[in-house]
């Protein structure tokens, strides 16, 4: 025990060492101020190559530092200069390589041409008294980037010219992994993707990157970073130390002030510290790989803290862009557009928060003497949890000499469980032995927001029979994103009329809904509103059939959702038109909503909805993806995905969240009976995938579920447990009890294949061919034939799947899936492709 208190009086004390560093600026307002220049920049896209990125740096040599250095040797305007974006693009990436920096301004203009007194045309200052000093030095030069002139003009003659001019590559520059990891990974999710081409970014950066917390800890972290170097250098230790992002982010905002960044290191390290930025290569064995594996265990051994970070790993390829032309209107979009329109307020969905959680089991000390065996912990949730629904197993570091990360979502309240567990020294009973519990409570550091990230002992309750002379503790790693906004998840049940031969009889108040209705639910089974296509009662010109769409809301009153007009779709009384095209080329568009905002509808799931892990392709087709494109987003913002096969409809903010839901209906309609180009047809999708447990909600923890990666290089975000240098078995069955026999063929004594999940008090009946029952208490007997599984008192035919069910009895013929009903005689989805499933949230 004194041993371990001088361990962590000694982590505590490198610690406090560390953050004595001083900063001769102020990093968290320079990292905010960064972040929001990168969002500018990559709205500007011509800026990454070509004749554009061949101006810029025309401009930057010719005209901005000329300027920057009269500037500073005496003010040129009252208030700041306001550097050009173009200027400040490659201003910035020529400041990330610090050392050539300095020398290239020593050589060129005897000093180091800093930032003071210069602000950035992002931040809001007006830049009339510089354009004014600009037009009067370069009267022949826009103060702005004339783009039609960069495009026509070649200024290779023109830079050869230059009296004053950097030999660096700035073009190389531009493309080193280290710059585009600033780009791609502060705009998609504080370096959400991968470290390659900044070329590929399309989306702003999320909420937790520029929160003051999580700027705040990065601040903290960098210095720890910068105390391990200068550890290093004091040992005479060759180490290539990488960062994690969060860190990355503030060394990159520290270079960017070249006279605070070389005063500082020069004070900290004796010597201006170079930044490498031109290795991404990540694989086993690379310079990357073992400089991180490196710099983990020193900063581990150093602090005693973790050296991951929630929201701060790498997560793989960036997505692919769904166009190169940016959008030319400069029309903002406004997320409150329809906050007082008479439809906003039809579909009503509660807010869900979600956060990114990494765990790990560091240690465990006061075993008791009799234990023997190898120990694990199994830790869950206090709670019903939309994201983390299950029970998982990580080994412990001092125990297995293993590092094993668990990563998954949950949302931000509840406790976590901890069970320390053995494996059972019984021949007959195999259930491991509980020596001890512990929780942790997400509300002591998320509501609100104080800390995110810690490593703490938690003391374990022991179980009856093992008492120990000392209290069991679990030294327990853990961080947190920021709480954010998940995703509006809505499912279409699609209800076809009750026959003579039906197995049971409607309930009342369902006659309403006898002729192919479709319900809008949530995860909870709330109808928010009832759709129809049928035709007009209007007037029909030349006779000619024309098509509407009827919604029956949650309060009973009907109205018009959709009207085909000539040859494309009216949405929400004209609020929205529907248009269609035929395809151009494999990534062009299906169709556009055209409203007061741009939405073009791509086939597939599109940028960040793109699959990862090289997911089977064929599954594409079964996705749409919706995609805005604004002045704020002119390369497009995924804002929904539509799945035409489940009748999943995923959406990111809520007043797009009826206008999806039409469209959805209005694509799976036309899909159905019409088809068209681009979108497969009812028959193309014969497949009888189950697609239920995938859509209704964010993948839970579990073994089926787990992925074994190293840590040092990837950190997966999505449900899943980590573990390095070892693989994690990936095919264990699905927690189930008190399962009868038979029925949906994976359930009891059935045949074919199934899964049956956490179910209780399943009563007899058969299935055969391909099923799921999951979640299901109260089941009566029942029987299913062809691919499904019938449960309740009733019988299903053809494709069928039972979820969450409580005491239903149900029919249906054809492919469908029932899911998550309560004391209903439900029809199993009817005929032709249709599901019956709950609502939930996901995060992005």
């Amino acid at each position: 025990m004194r041993i371990n208190m001088q361990i962590e009086l000694k982590h505590e004390s490198e610690w406090a060492e560390a953050q004595k560093i001083e900063i001769g600026v102020d990093l968290v307002a320079a990292a905010k101020q960064q972040l929001k220049f990168l969002a500018a920049v990559d709205r500007k896209r011509f800026l990454y190559e070509g004749p554009a990125l061949q101006r810029a740096i025309y401009r930057y040599n010719a005209f901005w530092l000329p300027l920057l250095a009269k500037h500073s040797e005496s003010q040129l305007v009252e208030g700041p200069l306001v550097v050009p974006l173009d200027c400040e693009w490659i201003w910035h990436c020529h400041r990330l390589n610090p050392i050539r920096y300095k020398s290239d301004c020593e050589d060129l203009y005897g000093r180091i041409l800093d930032n003071s007194n210069v602000v950035s045309s992002t931040q809001g200052t007006c830049s009339r008294q510089t354009e004014e000093i600009w037009t009067k030095l370069y009267p022949g030069e826009h103060y702005d980037l004339n783009l039609a002139a960069a495009l026509e003009e070649d200024i290779s003659e023109r830079m050869l010219g230059l009296k004053k001019c950097t030999s660096y590559d700035l073009v190389s520059a531009v493309f080193l992994p280290g710059n585009a990891m600033i780009i791609r990974h502060l705009q998609i999710n504080i370096f959400t993707w991968s470290t390659y081409i900044c070329t590929r970014s399309v989306l702003v950066s999320k909420p937790h990157m520029s929160h003051d917390l999580f700027v705040k800890e990065a601040l903290a972290r960098y210095k720890g970073f910068l105390h391990l170097i200068r550890r290093n250098r004091e040992k005479s230790i060759r180490r290539f130390c990488v960062p994690t992002y969060d860190v990355d982010l503030m060394w990159h905002s520290h270079q960017l002030h070249p006279v605070s960044y070389c005063e500082d290191l020069i004070r900290v390290h004796g010597q201006v510290l170079e930044h490498d930025d031109m290795d991404s290569d990540r694989s086993k064995g690379q310079k990357l790989d073992v400089g991180f594996s490196g710099t983990t265990n020193q900063w581990e051994e150093t602090f005693g803290r973790r050296y991951w970070k929630a929201g701060a790993m790498y997560r793989g390829d960036s997505p692919s862009p769904v166009t190169l032309v940016p959008f030319s209107s400069k029309s903002k979009k406004s997320k409150d557009l329809f906050s007082s329109d008479e439809y906003q307020n039809i579909v009503q969905v509660p807010d869900v928060k979600f956060v990114e959680v990494l765990l790990e089991i560091v240690g465990v000390r006061g075993l008791p003497e009799s234990h023997k065996g190898r120990l694990s912990v199994e830790f869950s949730k206090s709670q019903p949890d939309l994201f983390f629904n299950a029970k998982q197993t990580l080994s412990i570091l001092s125990e297995s000499g293993e590092k094993m990360v668990a990563s998954f979502n949950c949302e931000p309240k509840g406790e976590l469980l901890f069970e320390l567990v053995s494996p059972s020294t019984s021949p007959i009973k195999r259930t491991p032995r509980v020596l001890g519990f512990a929780s942790l409570s997400l509300q002591d550091y998320l509501v609100p927001v104080s800390k995110l990230s810690d490593e703490k002992w938690l003391e374990l309750v022991p179980s009856s029979g093992y008492a120990s002379s000392e209290s069991m503790c679990l030294r327990v790693g853990f961080s947190f994103t920021v709480p954010n906004p998940a995703l509006f998840v809505l499912h279409m049940v699609r209800f076809r009329p009750f026959t003579k031969n039906s197995c049971l009889f409607p309930l009342t108040g369902w006659t309403q809904h006898a002729k192919s209705w479709t319900r809008v639910m949530t995860d909870a089974g709330t109808e928010v509103i009832t759709l129809q296509m049928r035709n007009s009662k209007k007037e029909k010109d030349n006779f000619t059939p024309r098509k509407e769409v009827i919604g029956i809301t949650a309060s009973g009153e009907t109205c018009t959702m959709a009207e085909f007009v000539e040859n494309g779709w009216s949405l929400l009384d004209s609020r929205w038109s529907l248009r269609f095209q035929k395809p151009s080329c494999e990534n062009s568009h299906l169709c556009m909503l055209i409203g007061d905002r741009v939405v073009n509808i791509f086939p597939g799931r599109k940028l960040d909805y793109e699959p990862k892990h090289h997911e089977m392709q064929k599954k594409e087709r079964d996705f749409v993806t919706a995609v805005e494109f604004s002045a704020d987003s002119p390369y497009g913002e995924a804002v929904a995905l539509i799945n035409l096969k489940s009748g999943v409809v995923k959406v990111r903010e809520e007043p797009l969240l009826l206008t999806m839901v039409v469209l959805a209906f209005v694509l799976s309609n036309i899909m159905e009976n019409e088809g068209f180009e681009g979108l497969p047809t009812t028959e193309d999708n014969v497949e009888a995938d189950n697609l239920i447990k995938k859509e209704s909600r964010f993948p839970v923890v579990g073994k089926e579920n787990t992925t074994a990666l190293p840590v040092e290089s990837q950190v997966e975000l999505n449900g899943n447990a980590v573990k390095v240098n070892k693989e994690v078995p990936a095919n264990s069955p699905s927690t189930a009890s008190g399962c009868g026999s038979g029925c949906g063929s994976g359930c009891g004594s059935g045949c074919g294949s199934g899964n049956m999940v956490k179910s209780g008090g399943f009563g007899g009946g058969h299935g055969s061919g391909r099923g799921n029952m999951v979640k299901s208490s109260g089941c009566g007997g029942g029987c299913g034939s062809g691919c499904g599984g019938g449960c309740g008192g009733g019988c299903s035919g053809g494709c069928g799947s039972m979820v969450k069910s409580t005491s239903c009895g149900g029919c249906g013929g054809g492919c469908g899936n029932m899911v998550k009903s309560s004391g209903c005689g439900g029809c199993g989805s009817g005929c032709g492709g249709g599901a019956m499933v709950a609502g939930s949230r996901q995060h992005t």
